[in-house]
């Protein structure tokens, strides 16, 4: 059987790739991405790396050729990414993959949520190609608040909208390992794992943060206004102000607030603490 990981270069599929050497033997394994270049790391270490790129559709039919087993990882924000998941699942198709894998959000086709709306699109299209499937619900990566852990080792605030909601707050490295069992495993067809970390408010993280650092960072919970404020004294661009204030006003919704056992019954292990994760973003790891 042959696995193949899209954008294996990324900060997911890199992790993703890491485990499945330890899973799988490398003849096993392809990866796809743009830059066969930045993937010698894998190369070398007998992963079979092929040239494919979501914004060239007849470089992933090449790229998916004989590949038993896909996992996609969803594409960046930049452009229209549900075309290129489109292109993707439609090469699987032509090719005969057999079985697509694909890192979606909690609760992606009723969320209410902005960054629900490619994957509910994208999660439909697989549907429709017939090709049997495993939805990788992900919830918030911990080290998306890698920001305001660097800040609050330089005694900043941490400035937040998001009250007492709730989220299940992992380590990418937990996702990637959980991907790589179902890729790796079998009997995921046509399942889906909403894959979270026990839910938590800001206030608890801080606190986790604080027992870490040996420090009392400030939380300060602000208005959307004010936050946009916030953003764009840090130089962020219009467009990149509005999507974070909304994504953190649907979080203070409770868009994030999906708890499920799903990761660490893939895992097959506990989840790692997230006092060690803040302790390896603080050290810049």
């Amino acid at each position: 059987m042959i696995i193949l990981v899209t954008g294996a270069t990324g900060r997911l599929g890199s992790l993703v790739v890491d485990r499945l050497l330890e899973l799988l033997p490398a003849s096993n394994l392809a990866v796809s991405v743009r830059d066969v270049d930045k993937a010698k790391y894998f190369s070398e270490k007998g992963v079979d790396v092929r040239q494919g790129d979501f914004n060239n559709p007849e470089t992933l039919e090449v790229a998916f050729a004989g590949v038993d087993r896909i996992l996609i990882v969803s594409a960046t924000t930049e452009g229209d990414r549900v075309e290129k998941h489109r292109a993707a699942v439609n090469a699987a198709q032509k090719v005969g993959v057999k079985h697509i894998v694909y890192t979606s959000v909690v609760n992606a086709q009723d969320s209410k949520a902005d960054i629900a709306n490619d994957h509910r699109a994208t999660e439909d299209i697989i549907r429709e190609s017939g090709i049997p499937y495993t939805f990788l619900r992900n919830n918030w990566y911990i080290e998306n608040e890698a920001g305001n852990i660097q800040a609050a080792l330089k005694d900043a605030p941490w400035v937040h909208t998001l009250a007492s909601a709730k989220v299940g707050w992992a380590t990418r490295r937990d996702y990637a390992h959980a991907a790589a069992a179902v890729l790796a495993g079998e009997g995921h067809e046509n399942k889906i794992y909403e894959l979270s970390g026990e839910l938590r408010t800001v206030e608890e993280v801080v606190e986790i943060l604080n027992e870490a650092l040996g420090k009392k960072v400030p939380l300060k919970n602000v208005s959307d206004d004010a936050y946009a404020e916030v953003l764009r004294s840090a130089k962020l661009s219009d467009t990149k102000v509005l999507k974070l204030v909304n994504m953190l006003k649907s979080i203070r919704e409770g868009a994030m607030a999906v708890e499920s056992d799903d990761l660490e019954t893939l895992l097959g292990r506990e989840q790692q603490p997230l006092s060690e994760a803040v302790q390896a973003i603080a050290a810049g790891k």
